[in-house]
This record gives C-alpha cells, structure tokens and sequence, in this order.
C-alpha cells in the first residue's frame, strides 16, 4: 500500500518545477512588496472632505525599477489608494483624503514597496502653441497664456500681455474670467502685477500698461506635470522695466506654481480647486520697494462681462459684500454670478495665513463700477495699506487658492474650504 502511494517520476518533475517557480519567481516578486511606512492622517478640530494632504519621504530610497502602493485600513480590509510623489529639496508624498472626514477622526496608512506599475493622470498639464492647458479628464480647467495677447485692432500695441489665466472654465462650461475690456484694456482674466515700484531713482508702473513704463512677460517653462492627484505648472515670468538706463532692464523674477486637484471638495457641487503660489525675487543689486497702493500684486480677476450689478455677488469671510467690501481685510472673497441661460457659477479666492499682510486687503469694485453697470473685479492686495521692500538674495511667496464651481456656496462651506486650505490635516508616522 505505502509503495502505491508514492507518485511516479513524471508527477516529481512536475512538482519539483512547480516548486522551483515559486521560489525563483513568485516569492521575490511578493518580497518586494515590502512596508516602508505606516501613518495615521488625523482630521484635527474640522470635518475634511476630499483634502489634498502631503507626507515628507525624504528617509526612503527611490528604485528606478520598484514603485510604491498606498493602502488604507478600513473595517479590517486594505483598499488601495491613489497618491502623487512630488519630487524636490524635500519629496512629498500626496494624496486626496477621499470623502467625509469629520473632525476628530483618524484614518491609517501603509505605504509599500512594490513592482512597478502605470498609474492613470486624471489631471493633465498640455503644452500648446499659444497656451498651457490644464484638464480634468477630457475637461478644460484653465488656459495659461504664454504667448503675447495683443489688444483688439486699432488699440495702442502697449496693451499686449503674456503670463496670465484665461479662460478659467467652471465644469459647465462657464467663463469666469474676461481680457481686454474696452474699459481697461490693461486688465487680463487672473493675473497681479505690481502698481508703484520703487526702482532706485524711479517708480515704475507694471499695472498700466498704456503708461509704457513696464510690463510682465512669460519667461519659460520650468516644469509640467500631470498625475493621479494633481496636475500643474511652473512658470518664469519677467517684470520689465522700461525706465532704467537700458531700453529694457529685468526688475523682478516671478515664478508661478500652478496646481489643479483631482478633488471634489463641495458636497452635491461640481467643482475645480486649483492653488497658485506667485514667488519673486529682486533681479538687481538694490533692494526694490512695492509702495501702498489700492491695486497691485496678490491675485487679481477681471469677471466675465456678463456679470453686472444685476445678477453677480460678493461675499467675504467678514460678511462683507460689494456695498462695504472694498478695503476690507477678508480670509477669503467669494465672487457669484448668473450667466444667460447656463446658471449660476462662481469662483471662491482662499488667502493663504503665511501671506504678507493676512488677512488680506482687498480691491473690490463699488457695485456702480463703470458708470453704472456694475461690473466685477477683485483682489487680494497686500500693499494696500503698508509698502514692501524687496531684498536681493531672498525669496518672497504668496500662496492663494481657487475654488470654482457651478451653483452657489455658503458662509459655512466656504469657511471648511479655508480652513482645509491654511490648516491641513495632521500625518503622524508610526512606524518607519
């Protein structure tokens, strides 16, 4: 009986390559799938929902032929989460904490060494002949204009403009932002150059353009990017003075950062965030001086001109609205409006609390802006009330966020919005 039990020579071989396949190939393979991190993301004292939040992994080594996964624990299952590694001085690792958080809640993390794998941009960073496009799927975000804007025929040429945002699409459709309004000529959908720089003997205009004492011009592009969990943009910009002792000399280098997140951060709302963070440095040998003034740097936009006195509003984080909000100090500015026959859109600006001057001063047109019609402008300007002096060797930032969406936010909604924004959620490593 103990003889028939034993299998033949062919069943051995069989069993014997079987055998050598798993330990050869399938056990290193399931060997690189190693934790590197373990991590707790705690929600704090405010409910989160669909928070972009970052983990420093500056302590793990980088293979060029391994890759990460990261899991969630929930209920005992492991669920595979989407993230973004955002290389530089110090690496990053992002994520979307996906749906409602309330506050005091703590969610847990693995991050695993794993085979390399493709993962799926949802949001797309596309490099065109005029612009840089940013989409969410097959949908348009925002054109960056990189090549020069000219004014309409017959208008001085002093009017042509690179370096700024538009159109800035809600996810209908709608066009929030405006160029070249036979108003102001100068004005150029998001954009925030400086009024009065104190160059040395002179003060230079980079606003006003018909002036022709300066202008801002798109300067290169430093890097794209797309991915699962953002997509965006660095950009130089060169604030051009045309009153030193050369035709054209570089007063200030600007980079803008530009960043779109694959979040849905209102609850029932379509929505798009995106956050731009301007940095400037003095270009010269001299300390340069941005002098008080009601317009100037910050973030600024010119609204579609559908928008009047009629159908559009404004509301900021003091409850202050078009009547009372011009020259307020304000968290963030929500800026609402009726388009004909499309509904209601509108677009909410988040002032970061590391800003100059927080909370910010504010430009906001009176509701009889242009003899009457009411149109919409607005921004933050953080030299309002107080001049800034700029210093060779060092380098200055402001960071502000976007939120542009279709329907109507409230107070309460947009106070979660900037808390999310200025006090992010809290990462505690646990193990290494």
């Amino acid at each position: 009986m103990l003889l028939k039990n034993i299998p033949n020579k062919q069943v051995m071989k069989k069993l014997a390559f079987l055998f050598f396949l798993f330990t050869v190939i399938l056990l290193p393979v399931n060997a690189q799938k190693k934790e590197v991190l373990h991590f707790i993301v705690e929600s704090g004292t405010f409910q989160r929902i669909n928070t972009p939040v970052s983990l420093n992994i500056e302590t793990i080594t980088k293979s060029d032929t391994l890759s990460f996964q990261l899991y969630e624990k929930t209920n005992g299952q492991m669920v595979e989460k989407p993230f973004q590694i955002e290389s530089g001085y110090t690496p990053l690792l992002w994520m979307i904490l996906d749906g409602t958080t309330n506050a005091g809640v703590k969610r847990e993390f693995f991050l695993y060494i794993n085979e390399l794998k493709e993962s799926q941009n949802a949001i797309t960073a596309d490099v065109e002949s005029e612009s840089i496009i940013l989409k969410k799927g097959e949908s348009e975000i925002l054109h960056y204009r990189k090549e020069i804007l000219y004014p309409p025929p017959g208008v001085d040429s002093s009017y042509k403009r690179s370096g700024f945002i538009h159109p800035f699409f809600t996810p209908s459709g709608n066009v929030l932002t405006r160029v070249s309004p036979p108003d102001h000529y100068h004005h150029v959908g998001i954009w925030n150059p400086w009024t009065k720089v104190r160059i040395g003997d002179h003060v230079t205009d980079f606003w006003n353009l018909y002036e022709k004492q300066g202008t801002v011009r798109f300067a290169g592009i430093n890097s794209i990017i797309s991915g699962p969990v953002y997509g965006g943009f660095s950009v130089k910009q060169n604030h051009i003075d045309f009153q030193g002792a050369k035709p054209e000399e570089l007063a200030i280098n600007e980079v803008w950062e530009v960043r779109a997140w694959n979040s849905e951060p209102l609850t029932g709302l379509n929505a798009y965030m995106v956050d731009l963070t301007t940095f400037l440095s003095v270009a010269g040998k001299s300390p340069l001086v941005f002098e008080a003034y009601r317009y100037g740097g910050g973030i600024g936009i010119r609204a579609n001109e559908e928008w009047t006195k009629d159908n559009s509003k404004v509301l900021t984080s003091e409850d202050k609205t078009r009547i009372d909000a011009d020259g307020t100090r304000a968290r963030w500015a929500d800026l609402n409006g009726i388009f004909n026959g499309k509904g209601e859109s509108g677009i909410a600006f988040f002032s970061h609390p590391l800003n100059r001057e927080h909370p910010e001063p504010m430009r906001v047109w009176p509701i009889d802006a242009n003899n009457g019609r009411g149109d919409v402008y607005f921004e933050f300007c953080p030299i309002r009330y107080k001049e800034w002096t700029l210093y060779p060797g060092q380098l200055y930032s402001l960071k502000y966020r976007m939120v542009v969406y279709d329907g109507k936010i409230d107070k309460k909604t947009a106070d979660r919005l900037w808390n999310d924004f200025a006090f992010p959620p809290v990462v505690t490593l646990i193990k290494k």
